[in-house]
């Protein structure tokens, strides 16, 4: 497990984010037991209590569940699963049109760049190729 943590958000919600990015992207499966609270601390070089407050809100938004003693595990609710997809998308989609915008580019044609872009890259092409 590795997180780049950068200077201006809290570790705390730099390690949500980390968790939501690996769920939205299948890396952790629904019902997949995850690290505890101090295995995660080590691993990320952080303190335990910075770790307790990132389940804890994790936890708060149904991310993840804790039975008892065992381990805490990846939420199997479709619905949570589904809006952190949607949630990542819909920052990314913000922070883009955030930058795009002061250039005044007509939307049409950011649609055209963006699908170009989308397919070459997908397709195993750079756009510059």
């Amino acid at each position: 497990m590795n997180v780049n943590f950068n200077k201006r958000d809290p570790v705390y919600v730099q390690v949500i984010r980390h968790f939501k990015e690996q769920i939205a992207t299948g890396i952790f499966e629904p019902g997949q037991e995850i690290p505890s609270r101090r295995e995660l601390a080590n691993k990320l070089k952080i303190n335990p209590n910075t770790a307790q407050r990132a389940y804890k809100e994790m936890e708060e938004e149904g991310l993840i569940y804790t039975e008892r003693n065992l381990p805490s595990k990846i939420t199997k609710d479709e619905k949570i699963l589904g809006s952190v997809r949607e949630e990542l998308i819909l920052e990314a989609v913000d922070a883009f049109i955030h930058s795009i915008r002061s250039i005044n580019v007509p939307v049409d044609e950011v649609l055209d760049l963006v699908k170009e872009k989308y397919t070459n890259e997908r397709n195993g092409r750079r756009s510059d190729d």
